[in-house]
């Protein structure tokens, strides 16, 4: 390492600021820690990240950093570290100028959005031309800093004992037997709701799961999901009572440990394109993951999984709302994502 810092003592990384992005940002993360081995490192990030690093990663923190919401509390936080070096996965420039006035003298990442004049170190940003996945963005900025990152490696995460016990005791609280297979249904996304099945889908699809195959469903999500939550919901008590009574809504009743424990005690997982999806992914349960206006050669989960998409003219539009009749999603047919639910269910379970 040279820039000023041959041997560090602190080094904070910041991931970046949403769920899906920081868990797929855990490979360059690995690699960083690798190189920073003889380092006290942190991860400094939002509470809504922060977290996942208190489970156990390959990223493998000394310290998590929960930064305030303030931009003055963070530029305070970041200066309170003492921090030799700051290396940056969010692009912007807010990121930059933080660390900067954090008087944090080695600042390193992409040079973009203007910021490169607050960088002292600065890898190049991978060309457009071709449709790179969000983890190999991740990868190439490790590598551009000196720190090349196994291109082979998937996002891991595994929950820490006191996440596991915490989910244990929600489902328990619900009467969830623990034996019983159990199906999550992440039914949110946060960047828009053209990238949700429709919630009625959802509904149709945990009452099939519930009386034909013998499983239990759970609703996972954050507080900003609730209306397709609460959807659900109500399609289930109209359409199908029978059914409702095994499927437990925690959306936004949990902590992000307990989900990562939830996630962890699932034989499978249905999501739209979301952070939930990342997650589950990376704690190793298999995902059927349903694609519509966002490109899963960018953001598809890594590892052993079902893509589920329709090749519509529009798709991928990358647009929060659809304005024509959202037909990437609604042509996504209950059938057709039992049946992967169903051959998933039916092989060998895998220990988390």
């Amino acid at each position: 390492m040279s820039d000023a810092v041959a041997s560090p003592e602190r080094v904070v990384v910041r991931p970046p600021n949403w769920l899906g992005d920081a868990v797929l940002a855990l490979p360059a993360l690995a690699a960083m820690r690798a190189a920073f081995r003889d380092a006290e490192l942190t991860v400094a990030a939002p509470a809504g990240v922060a977290a996942i690093f208190r489970e156990d990663t390959d990223a493998a923190p000394d310290h998590v950093l929960e930064l305030p919401q303030s931009r003055a509390g963070v530029t305070a936080a970041l200066k309170g570290g003492r921090f030799s070096v700051a290396v940056l996965l969010p692009n912007s420039f807010r990121s930059a100028w933080q660390v900067w006035r954090a008087g944090i003298p080695a600042r390193w990442g992409f040079a973009t959005s203007g910021r490169g004049p607050l960088l002292t170190r600065r890898a190049r940003r991978p060309p457009r031309t071709a449709v790179l996945h969000q983890a190999d963005y991740y990868r190439a900025l490790a590598a551009g800093l000196g720190m090349p990152a196994d291109p082979d490696r998937l996002p891991s995460l595994r929950p820490s004992h006191a996440s596991l016990a915490r989910a244990e005791a929600l489902l328990a609280e619900r009467h969830v037997p623990a034996s019983a297979p159990l199906v999550g249904l992440a039914p949110g996304a946060a960047y828009g709701q053209a990238k949700q099945w429709p919630p009625e889908r959802m509904a149709a699809l945990a009452a099939r799961l519930v009386t034909e195959t013998g499983a239990t469903c759970v609703l996972l999500g954050a507080a900003y999901d609730r209306q397709a939550a609460r959807a659900i919901e109500s399609w289930l008590r109209a359409q199908a009572p029978d059914a409702a009574d095994r499927v437990v809504d925690l959306v936004g009743r949990t902590s992000l440990g307990a989900l990562v424990g939830v996630a962890a005690r699932t034989r499978v997982v249905v999501s739209n394109d979301s952070g939930a999806m990342h997650l589950a992914a990376a704690v190793g349960r298999p995902v059927v993951a349903l694609f519509g206006p966002t490109n899963e050669r960018a953001t598809r989960p890594l590892g052993d999984h079902d893509v589920l998409l329709e090749e519509v003219f529009c798709r991928p539009c990358m647009l929060r709302d659809c304005p024509i009749d959202h037909r990437c999603m609604k042509r996504l047919t209950v059938d057709r994502v039992f049946e992967a639910v169903r051959r998933r269910l039916a092989a060998p379970a895998t220990e988390a």
